[in-house]
């Protein structure tokens, strides 16, 4: 059997370039993180069992936790088994009411998000992990973290997050130099 380990959600995050998601995993015993790009769908998919968001009408991933049920099968655990180019591979650990294992090919996405809707563990093999992980370096590490994806967050919000700090400090600069008192220039009367 292929030794895996054992990882959690760490963040869902937006790729700089183009506007994808990248769902972050981090190992549970160690600071190395392993990325796995979803599309938007997925992303919100994910975010919505996360924070318990609660829907009006079962959404794909809650259908199949239901079917699940209702047939005497649970999830034991979900797994990142491999990675070939640049997909990774995911699997389903299903239990039936005979204990019987069953092994559910999936998109890592899809086992993700039926992961945090039953509270099961999420693994990743060894291989998969030493082929694909990051450590950060010190540096990174003791760096305040980053700000994680937040879906409540406007879309312009979004793209000017970043420029936000900056531009409150640029601006207070402006009026401090801009403030009568401190203009070193002579004023001019007016004569109006």
């Amino acid at each position: 059997m292929t030794e895996m380990i054992q990882v959690v959600i760490d963040s869902i995050r937006y790729g700089l370039m183009s506007q994808q998601r990248v769902i972050i995993l981090r190992e549970m015993d160690a600071e190395r993180f392993l990325a796995i790009w979803v599309d938007n769908y997925m992303a919100e998919q994910i975010t919505f069992a996360l924070q318990e968001v609660e829907v009006a009408r079962p959404m794909s991933h809650d259908l199949i936790k239901n079917v699940l049920k209702n047939l005497n099968a649970r999830i034991l655990r979900v797994e990142v088994i491999a990675i070939k180019g640049d997909v990774f591979y995911g699997n389903i650990v299903l239990q039936t009411d005979e204990n019987k294992q069953i092994n559910i090919d999936a998109r890592p996405s899809d086992a993700l998000a039926l992961a945090v809707r039953t509270n099961v563990p999420i693994f990743v093999s060894k291989e998969v992990m030493d082929n694909a992980g990051v450590e950060p370096e010190d540096d990174i590490i003791n760096e305040p973290p980053q700000k994680q994806f937040d879906p409540t967050t406007s879309e312009s919000q979004k793209a000017n997050d970043d420029e936000s700090i900056e531009n409150i400090s640029l601006f207070e600069q402006f009026l401090n130099d801009a403030d009568p008192d401190n203009d070193d220039k002579p004023k001019e009367e007016d004569n109006s």
